[in-house]
């Protein structure tokens, strides 16, 4: 997978022979190509009725801002942006322990601004069970994130192994 430097998904020419082998009949305007200038010349010298296609817009900011924009969007219901995750989190432990654990890792998310991408996980981890979507039970990192634990996103008790939170905030 070939992204630019915003994570726009785009396609070399080899990609696009790949598509068209399998879908002859496929519409090649729904792709971004990597440079779309050598496809189009080559369309015009060759008098095609192939459509052409367009180039990617250019966006007028920088890469980090670009990024951090983005990060503010997230598409769910309101009511999952408007969750209290944390208190949510805290309503499910089950001890003092596991609300001093879920308390640390909060504390963690909220300073690096971080508590609407839970809110997210939570409505994502709500979806997938409602309509019977398996995902897997936890990989890397973030299992050692009991938040993420009683959300649901893993199903590895990060208290009960001992793991260490930091080794997924770093």
């Amino acid at each position: 997978m070939i992204l630019d430097a915003y994570h726009r998904r785009v396609f070399g020419e080899k990609e696009l022979c790949e598509i068209l082998y399998v879908n002859p009949d496929e519409s090649l305007s729904n792709y971004n190509l990597i440079d779309n200038q050598l496809y189009s010349d080559a369309i015009k010298k060759n008098f095609s009725s192939i459509e052409l296609i367009d180039a990617l817009p250019n966006i007028d900011i920088d890469v980090d801002s670009w990024h951090k924009q983005n990060q503010v969007t997230w598409h769910m219901p309101d009511n999952y942006k408007n969750l209290d995750v944390a208190e949510w989190v805290l309503s499910k432990c089950n001890n003092d322990e596991e609300v001093q654990r879920c308390g640390q890792e909060l504390l963690e998310y909220a300073e690096r601004d971080m508590l609407d991408m839970l809110c997210y996980l939570k409505y994502l981890v709500d979806i997938m069970t409602k309509n019977s979507i398996v995902w897997g039970v936890g990989r890397g990192s973030s299992v050692s994130s009991f938040v993420l634990y009683k959300i649901g996103v893993h199903r590895i008790n990060s208290l009960y192994y001992d793991l260490d939170f930091n080794e997924f905030m770093r």
